[in-house]
């Protein structure tokens, strides 16, 4: 399985590296791992709805 870096799905996904790193914590995106202190992300992964948003709309850009 290829991997992808938190800043690279940022980029891919039109959010910030920080968002990416929290939606890892919280476990929000499926097949992750952690090596050390960097998150592995499936390059097939997709962006988590926004959970903050009660309509369940996904934001993009």
């Amino acid at each position: 399985m290829e991997y992808m870096s938190s800043p690279q799905a940022a980029k891919k996904w039109g959010i910030s590296e920080r968002r990416v790193q929290k939606l890892c914590e919280d476990n929000r995106i499926p097949g992750i791992s952690k090596l050390g202190y960097m998150w592995l992300i499936p390059k097939n992964a997709e962006k988590p709805v926004d959970a903050r948003r009660k309509d369940g709309i996904r934001v993009d850009k």
